[in-house]
């Protein structure tokens, strides 16, 4: 709690801070806040634009937010597809209404979403995709996989690189120089093009939720070995200190003295590595999916969303395609503004250096 008062106290961490929580907070309640689901599909509406809020009637009285639904028409002078309101209806934006079923929890099945429209009114806060798909609430569904995928990373990088780094560093010698020299090889294999080739030769049955797990080992098994160097010259400097020779004194075992008394002198770069690493692991699952090599459709996650707005048509006539690369520059910069508070923090000598 210590920590988190004193990087509150920085400006520009505080609103990374909340920005961060605030949508975390908004993807673990994807299910309630969005109003549709992330498998709803209209063809006929492909493409449809942001749905238009009104809260002043044609007669300029003052009214209940409202929308009018979207009509698909063919334009033949433009040779091109058009919508126009469907006027002759409103369709008032009500709260807490009942839409389509999900389960809490993964369990509980439920109803009811944050919001929605009145009489089969369709409202798209930031339009459809190409398959018709609300591009509001798949943004919540794909935060999910986006802004997970770094953690769970972690579980896997920095339990191996603190070991492996740990136990190099402590018996140095022959043992150091071997387990160097794989760790270097496990960094001079190229990542990118490993990917590429693992996407290549994989199954094509492959379940979007099975290419995750599998996006996440790939990714943790290729990035602890840089972690666990930076361990290994930590643990050099620190196993030669009066309190490590007391404890070999006593009769502690080696297992012991690694994990007891030499591991956690790290836990300061520890908790740096892993605020400023969660970004590097949110943009490698962007790019993987953009590129076509991550989670595949119909799931939903923030790079397989943008890859849609490569086209240069999408860019200028659908700008609210872009919204995921927003979504990702903005969580990028958060993580990064609150990881640099927190080196800030526990390394002060960073900071006189910067």
């Amino acid at each position: 709690m210590n920590i988190i008062r004193k990087i509150l106290k920085d400006k520009f961490a505080k609103v990374a801070f909340f920005v961060l929580l605030f949508l975390y907070i908004v993807i673990l309640l994807a299910d309630f806040i969005a109003p549709y689901s992330k498998y709803y599909s209209n063809r006929d509406l492909s493409y449809a634009p942001p749905s238009k809020i009104y809260t002043i009637t044609t007669d300029g009285k003052i009214s209940f937010p409202y929308t009018y639904n979207y009509i698909r028409e063919f334009e033949p002078t433009l040779m091109q597809t058009i919508y126009k309101q469907d006027r002759s209806q409103k369709h008032y934006i009500k709260l807490f209404v009942k839409g389509e079923t999900y389960k809490i929890l993964g369990f509980i099945p439920c109803n009811i979403h944050l919001f929605g429209t009145s009489d089969n009114g369709q409202i798209y806060l930031l339009g459809t995709d190409i398959n018709g798909r609300d591009v509001f609430s798949r943004l919540l569904f794909g935060g999910r996989i986006s802004m997970t995928i770094g953690f769970l990373s972690l579980f896997i990088v920095f339990p191996i690189g603190l070991l492996y780094g740990g136990v190099s560093g402590y018996f140095g010698g022959l043992i150091d120089t071997m387990m160097m020299r794989f760790a270097e090889a496990i960094m001079a294999i190229p990542s990118f093009y490993l990917l590429i080739i693992l996407a290549a030769i994989l199954p094509s049955g492959m379940t979007s939720i099975q290419r995750f797990c599998l996006i996440v080992v790939i990714l943790a098994l290729i990035g602890w070995a840089g972690f666990a160097r930076v361990v290994r010259g930590m643990v050099l400097s620190i196993k030669n200190e009066d309190f490590i020779s007391s404890a070999k004194t006593i009769g502690a075992s080696n297992i012991r003295i690694i994990l007891r008394h030499i591991l956690p002198q790290t836990t300061s770069y520890v908790i740096i590595a892993m605020t400023l690493s969660v970004p590097s692991y949110i943009l490698a699952e962007s790019g993987l999916s953009f590129l076509g090599l991550g989670i595949q459709q119909p799931d939903a996650s923030w790079g397989n969303m943008l890859k849609e707005a490569q086209e240069f048509t999408n860019i200028l006539y659908r700008p609210w395609l872009l919204a995921p690369g927003g979504l990702i520059f903005i969580a990028v910069l958060a993580f990064n503004l609150l990881g640099d508070a927190v080196r800030d923090f526990l390394d002060p000598k960073s900071k006189i250096k910067g």
